[in-house]
Formats: C-alpha cells, sequence, structure tokens
C-alpha cells in the first residue's frame, strides 16, 4: 500500500524522477485542457446544444452563483482561476474509479502547489482590486502592533489548505486500500463512491476557502469608505 503517488516511480535518471504525482497531475491538466477546447470549439448561441456544452454552463453558471454569493459582486475576473481549482480537485477525485490510478491530490507537493497559487492569487487581485499601497495598509490596521499577526495568518492559512486536503484526500485512499486488502469484493465499492463525494466536497470546500480568501482581500479598506 502506498501512502503517497510520490512513492510509485516509473522511470529514474539519477536524481530525477517521474513519479505518479507528476505523471498524473500533468495528464490531469492535459485531460483538462482538451476537454475544454473540444466543448468551447463549436459553442451553440441556439437552443439546439450539446449535452457538454449544457454540462459546461450548468458549471460556470453554478460556481458564479457561489462566487457572488461568497461575496465578489462580478465573479467573472475570478471565474477562471477559482473554477480551475475546483475542476482539477474534483476530476482528480473522479478518477479514482480508473484501475491503478493514484489521485495526485493524495501527494503533500500537490496541495501545497494549489495552496501556493491560493496564496499567491489573494495579494495578486487584492492589488489589481485595491491598489498595491491600500492593500499593503490592511496589514496594519487596526494598528501597527498587528503586522506580525497578519503576516502569520497568511502563512498558517496556506498551510492549513494544503494539510485539509491533503490528509482529506489520502485517508481516503488509505482506507479504501485498507479494505480491499480484507475484503476485496463488497465495502470496496462503497467506499470508493463515498470517497467519490468526499472528494466533490472537498473540491466544493477548497474553491469556497479561495474565494472567500479573495473575497476579502479585494474588500480590503472600503469599510471605512462607505462610512
Amino acid at each position: 500500500m502506498n501512502l503517497s503517488p510520490d512513492q510509485i516511480i516509473f522511470w529514474q535518471y539519477g536524481v530525477v524522477k517521474l513519479n505518479a504525482t507528476l505523471l498524473y497531475t500533468w495528464t490531469l491538466m492535459l485531460v483538462l485542457v482538451l476537454g475544454s477546447w473540444l466543448i468551447t470549439r463549436q459553442l451553440s448561441h441556439t437552443l439546439s446544444r450539446s449535452r457538454w456544452q449544457n454540462m459546461l454552463e450548468i458549471i460556470v453558471t453554478t460556481l458564479e452563483q457561489q462566487i457572488r454569493e461568497v461575496g465578489l459582486a462580478e465573479p467573472r475576473p475570478y471565474l477562471g482561476f477559482l473554477a480551475s481549482l475546483f475542476l482539477f480537485v474534483a476530476i482528480a477525485s473522479l478518477a479514482t474509479i480508473i484501475p491503478f490510478y493514484e489521485p495526485p491530490t493524495g501527494s503533500l507537493s500537490t496541495t501545497a502547489a494549489l495552496a501556493v497559487c491560493v496564496f499567491i492569487a489573494v495579494p495578486m487581485f487584492g492589488i489589481q482590486q485595491q491598489g498595491l499601497l491600500a492593500y499593503l495598509k490592511a496589514y496594519t490596521e487596526p494598528t501597527i502592533i498587528m503586522l506580525p499577526f497578519n503576516l502569520i495568518s497568511e502563512l498558517s492559512r496556506t498551510l492549513a489548505l494544503a494539510v485539509r486536503l491533503f490528509g482529506n484526500m489520502m485517508s481516503g485512499a488509505m482506507i479504501i486500500a485498507i479494505l480491499v486488502s480484507i475484503t476485496p469484493f463488497i465495502f470496496p465499492v462503497v467506499i470508493t463512491l463515498l470517497g467519490l463525494l468526499t472528494g466533490m466536497v472537498q473540491a466544493y470546500i477548497f474553491f469556497i476557502l479561495a474565494a472567500v480568501y479573495i473575497a476579502a482581500a479585494t474588500r480590503v479598506s472600503t469599510a471605512p469608505q462607505d462610512t
């Protein structure tokens, strides 16, 4: 039983390794890119639409609504980034039904990379919306004493994002692997279905938390102006 897809090595030359995490991550990204291109290359503006376009529109409108409810009145600027996070984690979980597939989100390196993406995107969107000085000023509010605590908060929530997603995804894979070795028929199927549901929930939670962090960053210093 592998605790992480990092342990599955397909090719190695010296210190250079091609493990399951890298292979499945890039394969998943390729599938997302090709799938997006195939679905959007012939979009229809009439009532006659393909089922794939209908599914894509449902996903887009649902995610837009969720982003709007979080507090971002205009979701379009953030949709590409947040939807990519959601789809990556969700499809990584759904693909677990494929034999011998190991979800890359079961590796701490992958979840850390996703968390770092959020860590970088939050100030980028905040600076874009508020300006550099206004955004940086928020770290010293309500007093300069709060500066180190606000910086620690930025780092700790990034770590929490990575560890939360990694722990939940890895625990599901470990439970399935243990049950397969003990009862290789009925229970693994049930747990696999439960794992699919858990993976979708984790994708949604990761998406919502990223949206909340961006919403907080883009609303910096707006409250004093309203009063």
